[in-house]
């Protein structure tokens, strides 16, 4: 008997002729690729499953263009400055995940592998990049059976973690249930293969069970008169087996082997396909859910019940109507978190929604898919790894040191230093997605005040500094009375004000005593700023507001409309609020309150940014009115030693800080090497003031700055 001959493996020469005219884009890829060692046949596999997901030809030639990377770097780096910005951010987009790939291989196997997905999808900046990852891991499983145990075993650990919960949550079920079936099938082979005998029969043959069954609906439907768009698909061998350790059933017990989906126009033809299925088969007692008149708590609507369709087989039917199937799929309800029971934050959930509107079909421009991409994809988080290479997602804007106290409290007040993908890094270093820190500890130490002030820039998240606090609470209330009370008397030195009248700053912060107010100085609980705030407005009232336009004094610091304007809205009553105490100058943000009107913060407060959260739209912008709004003229001096740029980093830093230079002058002592400079300013208050002098004195040589003057 003769042997046939195997089949060819499909060539991109092949696919190039059979896809008639590619798009010039892709046609340059495809070009690019001619005469390389590629794995043509994976490739060959992609392209048709990127055709099949209607993705675009530069989805397409991308996937080829990363392919030449990976085999020929040198070609690719010699094309990559003639191509596309957007085409270079694809291919860039897919060469970052393969750091995700071997961060994976590093966990250990039960590790958990959220924490990837979210980095996978925080440092690609296209977001088109995932579907060509997932039709490569589609491809490259599709012929993991050539591969040795080690490496198949390895690339079936990878889908199941990343790739097959991935294409669960954005819906693409043509991949999701291949994806997880080679996986499972590589992972527990025996396991797979008793399901499969149990199952008595093949796929086809369950999807000719099907296509009867919905032959024999659809005539039962109009007969009836209700107009329905049917569906169905046989459950594949993953879910049958989830399903079974999910509710630790037995096969036997399974009624959703084989299932069909109805959707209608209405909520009335629900019930009416509900009786006319239940008229057409038998149903199973005990096997009928009504998820519209008591819907699922993330909303999920639809009703399911169970019967004995033909040939006496078990049968699921799933009735929806368009609405209810698109707000399961899109919204809230989506269909990933009702099967995976996970959770999200908004940010995440919004950009997994935008991805699956990209499978439906679209009008809008390549424009306006840009324009929303840009809009509703920023990432308020940051995704970084511990050398271990685990994940840890911080808030953006966050430094190195609230990594380490993120980590462990402990390992924050040790931390003497960081290193950021192998280099050291100041402890204000923000890191990015994908960066690894490794942080530096000391056996014994102790945090550091100036790490609770917000000019110096060492924390910005609330955790950390709240930690930070703590820990100088539990130290003597002397010592702390003591740092308040040389920082209080610094701060007057450097603002020339000799005998403040300090009577009003205890009910100013809703303190007892002068005392009080000094410990909450040295914990970081008030800012030198504020104090100078209300120093000033001691010292220099407003004079042009009259009696009844002064702000009263009461508790909860009622303001008179005079001091804020709100946008909007009409006399509603404003109060400042407690929790970050904002002052004249402050960029504010209002809260409309229950009862209590509008509640004014600062524009960075953690409790305002907690509640917008909660309630977006309640949510209003706010700002100073003209009798908040003045300008003072300081002068300013500054004395260090003279070094090269040390006057242009003074003017930086002034001007950085929004201050307008009226006045300057300089001079340098030869023969000691110091350095006077003196500045005329104008500045809004004295918080601004306060912080300007606190951003100099950090300065490298700069041994003093302080306001000349005073009263």
């Amino acid at each position: 008997m003769v042997q046939a001959a195997p089949t060819a493996a499909p060539s991109l020469a092949q696919w190039r002729d059979r896809a008639a005219a590619p798009a010039p884009v892709l046609a340059q890829a495809l070009q690019a690729c001619a005469g390389h060692a590629l794995r043509e046949a994976e490739c060959v596999d992609v392209l048709d499953l990127l055709a099949m997901l209607g993705c675009d030809a530069q989805t397409q030639a991308a996937a080829l263009w990363f392919e030449l990377a990976r085999v020929k770097p040198e070609a690719w780096a010699a094309i990559e400055p003639t191509l596309a910005p957007e085409l270079q951010r694809l291919v860039q987009g897919q060469l970052a995940a393969e750091k995700v790939w071997a961060l994976h291989a590093q966990q250990a196997p039960q590790s958990g592998s959220e924490g990837l997905r979210r980095l996978l999808l925080a440092i690609i900046r296209d977001l088109r990049v995932v579907f060509v990852l997932l039709a490569r891991q589609l491809a490259r499983m599709r012929g993991a059976g050539a591969l040795a145990e080690a490496e198949r075993v390895e690339l079936a650990r990878l889908t199941r973690d990343i790739h097959a919960p991935l294409a669960n949550r954005l819906g693409i079920w043509q991949l999701k249930w291949e994806l997880e079936d080679l996986a499972f099938r590589y992972l527990q082979p025996d396991t797979y293969r008793r399901i499969a005998r149990l199952l008595d029969e093949r796929r086809t043959d369950r999807e000719s069970f099907i296509r009867e069954s919905l032959h024999q609906l659809r005539r039962s439907l109009d007969a009836a008169g209700i107009h329905a768009e049917l569906a169905g698909r046989p459950k594949h061998i993953y879910s049958i087996w989830k399903k079974m350790q999910r509710k630790s059933l037995e096969f036997s017990d399974l009624y959703d082997i084989r299932a069909v989906r109805v959707l209608v126009d209405s909520v009335a033809d629900c019930y009416g396909a509900l009786g006319v299925v239940h008229t057409l088969w038998p149903h199973l007692p005990g096997e009928f859910d009504d998820y519209i008149a008591r819907p699922k708590g993330n909303d999920y609507r639809s009703l399911h019940t169970a019967v004995i369709g033909p040939h006496g087989k078990t049968l699921e039917v799933q009735i929806r109507t368009h609405e209810m199937h698109r707000v399961n799929e899109l919204g809230v309800a989506a269909h990933w978190r009702y099967k995976e029971g996970g959770s999200a934050d908004s940010e995440f959930e919004a950009k997994i929604a935008w991805m699956r509107r990209l499978l439906e079909p679209k009008s809008e421009s390549e424009g306006d898919l840009a324009a929303e991409l840009h809009t509703e994809l920023m990432e308020d988080r940051v995704y970084v790894l511990t050398p271990r290479g685990e994940v840890v997602d911080l808030p953006r804007g966050a430094t190195v040191l609230d990594f380490a106290y993120h980590v462990h409290t402990e390992v924050g007040h040790r931390c003497r230093g960081a290193k950021v993908n192998g280099r050291i890094v100041p402890l204000t270093h923000q890191p990015h997605s994908g960066d690894r820190i490794e942080i530096l500890t000391a056996k014994l130490g102790d945090p550091s005040r100036d790490w609770l002030s917000a000019h110096h820039g060492y924390l910005n998240t609330s955790r950390a500094r709240e930690k930070v606090r703590a820990w100088f609470r539990r130290s003597a209330h002397d010592a702390n009375l003591a740092a308040g009370r040389a920082m209080f008397e610094r701060e007057l030195k450097r603002l020339a004000l000799a005998a403040p009248d300090l009577s009003k700053l205890p009910a100013h912060f809703h303190l007892k005593q002068l005392d009080d107010v000094l410990v909450a100085l040295a914990l970081g609980e008030i800012t030198p700023g504020q104090i100078a705030r209300v120093l000033q407005e001691a010292e220099t009232p407003p004079v042009e507001m009259t009696q009844s336009q002064l702000p009263v004094a009461s508790r909860h610091s009622t303001l008179d409309h005079s001091a804020l304007s709100i946008e909007g809205v009409g006399n509603l009553l404003t109060t400042l609020a407690r929790c970050c105490q904002p002052l004249p100058g402050d960029p504010v943000r209002g809260f409309v309150t229950r009862g209590r009107g509008v509640s004014v913060h600062r524009a960075d407060c953690s409790s305002l940014a907690r509640l917008a959260r909660r309630d977006p739209d309640r949510v209003i912008e706010v700002e100073w009115g003209k009798a908040a709004a003045q300008a003072y003229e300081v002068d300013v001096e500054i004395r260090g030693y003279d070094r090269k740029g040390l006057q242009k980093d003074v003017t930086s830093v002034i001007s950085n800080a929004g201050t307008h230079i009226i006045a300057s002058s300089s001079r340098v002592f030869v023969r000691t090497g110091e350095v006077e400079m003196r500045f005329t300013l104008r500045v809004r208050d004295f918080e601004q003031l306060s912080t300007l002098l606190a951003r100099v004195a950090a300065l490298p040589n700069v041994a003093d700055a302080r306001r000349v003057g005073g009263g």
